[in-house]
C-alpha cells in the first residue's frame, strides 16, 4: 500500500519524528507533511545533552537535525510548541491543544518516552531535575559548576554520563543507586564493575543499595537527599535518572493495542494499517531473537523512521538491522551491539586496566551481545557476526593476537 499524494501527520518532533518527515522527502513521498512537536525548537539530537550541551560544547542550532528553512522549502508544515488531544482513528482526524482538527491519511506515532518520577516528598522542589530535552539540559547546565554537588538518582548510563560532564566542570557528583551495582538493567556485572572503578578514580562517588526516602529543601531549594536509612546527602541540585515511560497514553485512548509502548510488527505499523508508530514509544519486534521489545536508542528511532517512511513511499522492504547503542563518558566510548537474550557464557576480550576491551555474549558458538569500551573493530564485527549468526571458535576470540576480521573469517 503506497499512496504517493497520501497526506502524513506525525505526531512528535523528536529524532523518531524528525528524521521521518526527512526519509518520506528523501524517498519521494509527494504528499502533505505535518510535523507535531511539543517543544519550541525543531527536532534535534538527544544524547549530546548529557554530554556536549551540558558543558557549553553545543546549542540548539548545532544540534538540529534540519534548519528550520529544510521544512519550509520541502513542503513539511513544521507545528511546534502544539501537542495532539485526540485521534478519531475512525475518522481519521486528530485534535490539537489549538483546538484545531486535522485529517490525515496516514498518522504516524513518534511519541517518545518521558522521564519516570520518584514519587517521595519533595520532588516538585526547585533543583529537583529530569533530564529528557533541551530544556531540562540547560537547566542542569545552570545547576553545575565548580565545587556545586550534583546529586544523581540512577546509576543508569544517563546519570553517568552527566556525572562525567559535571566532573569536567569541577563539579561534585554522588551516584545514588538502589541496586547492588550500577547498570544493573543494562550491563553485565563485569561492565559495571569497571565503570564503578573507572568513575571513582576521577572523582565520582556511589552509594549503592540505597532507598530515596525524599528530598529536603530551603526557601523551596532542594539541599539534601534523605536516604531510607536515615542518612542525607547534601546537595545542590538532584538528577533523577530512573528509567522512562513510553507516551503511549493517546495511542491507547484511541484503541490502539499498547504493551509497554505501541505494538507494531516489522513495518512499524500497528494493527490499523492506516497509524504508524517509531521510536521509543513502540513495542517492537526483534526477529534476531524471536522477542518483542521496547528499544530506547537513536538508531532504533532511525531504523524505524526508515523502515516507514519507505513502506509509505512504496520502496521495498527493508532487512531488519542488529539493535546498537552507545555511550560516552569520560574519555570512554562504550558501544553495544545486540542483546544479551539467552547467553550462555561470557567472554572478555582484552584487558579491562587497560580501558580498550570487549565483553562478548555467546550462545553456544553465536554472539548474542558485545560490549565494546574504546574497542571499535570488537564493535563492528561483532555487530556483524550478530547478524549473520555465523558461529564463532571462542579460542579465538578471547585471543587478541588474532584479529577480529580473522574470528570472522
Amino acid at each position: 500500500m503506497s499512496d504517493p499524494k497520501a497526506k502524513v501527520v506525525i505526531l512528535g518532533a523528536g529524532h523518531a519524528g524528525g528524521s521521518m518527515a526527512a526519509f518520506l522527502r528523501q524517498f519521494g513521498h509527494e504528499g502533505p507533511i505535518v510535523l507535531i512537536g511539543d517543544e519550541p525548537i525543531p527536532p534535534y539530537q538527544r544524547p549530546p545533552l548529557s554530554k556536549a550541551w551540558l558543558k557549553g560544547e553545543a546549542d540548539a542550532a548545532s544540534l538540529a537535525l534540519k534548519d528550520r528553512a529544510w521544512y519550509a522549502d520541502n513542503g513539511c508544515d513544521l507545528r511546534l510548541g502544539v501537542t495532539a488531544t485526540a485521534v478519531n482513528r475512525g475518522d481519521r482526524t486528530v485534535t490539537l491543544s489549538t483546538g484545531e482538527t486535522l485529517s490525515y491519511d496516514i498518522l504516524v506515532f513518534a511519541t517518545g518516552a518521558r522521564a519516570r518520577k520518584l514519587p517521595v516528598p519533595g520532588a516538585d522542589l526547585n533543583g529537583v531535575l529530569e533530564l529528557r530535552t533541551a530544556a531540562d539540559a540547560e537547566q542542569l547546565k545552570a545547576a553545575l559548576g565548580p565545587d556545586r554537588r550534583l546529586a544523581i538518582v540512577g546509576g543508569g548510563y544517563v546519570g553517568l554520563e552527566a556525572a562525567a560532564s559535571a566532573r569536567a566542570l569541577g563539579a561534585h557528583a554522588m551516584v545514588l543507586e538502589r541496586e547492588s551495582r550500577i547498570l544493573a538493567r543494562v550491563a553485565c556485572p563485569q561492565l559495571s564493575d569497571f565503570f564503578t572503578a573507572y568513575h571513582q578514580a576521577r572523582g565520582v562517588r556511589f552509594e549503592l543499595g540505597v532507598e530515596i526516602a525524599g528530598f529536603e529543601g530551603e526557601d523551596g531549594q532542594v539541599r539534601r537527599v534523605r536516604l531510607a536509612d536515615g542518612r542525607a546527602v547534601d546537595c545542590d541540585a538532584v538528577l533523577v535518572g530512573i528509567g522512562a515511560i513510553p507516551n503511549d497514553d493517546l495511542a491507547r485512548a484511541s484503541g490502539l493495542e499498547c504493551v509497554n509502548g505501541i505494538v507494531v510488527d516489522l513495518d512499524a505499523r500497528t494493527a490499523d494499517p492506516a497509524v504508524f508508530s517509531i521510536g521509543d514509544v513502540t513495542h517492537r519486534p526483534l526477529p534476531l531473537y524471536d522477542r518483542m521489545v521496547r528499544l530506547e536508542s537513536v538508531p532504533n528511532a532511525l531504523e524505524q523512521a526508515k523502515v516507514a517512511a519507505g513502506v509509505i513511499a512504496g520502496r521495498p522492504p527493508l532487512t531488519p538491522e542488529v539493535p546498537w547503542f552507545w555511550s560516552d563518558q569520560f574519555d570512554l566510548k562504550l558501544q553495544i551491539a545486540g542483546m544479551p537474550f539467552d547467553a550462555d557464557a561470557i567472554l572478555v576480550r582484552g584487558d579491562p586496566a587497560t580501558a580498550k576491551f570487549a565483553i562478548f555474549h555467546l550462545k553456544g558458538d553465536q554472539i548474542q551481545a558485545v560490549e565494546a569500551v574504546n574497542s571499535p573493530p570488537e564493535f563492528m564485527m561483532g555487530k556483524q557476526l550478530i547478524g549473520n549468526r555465523k558461529p564463532v571458535s571462542r579460542e579465538r576470540l578471547a585471543d587478541t593476537t588474532v584479529s577480529m576480521k580473522e574470528v570472522a573469517a
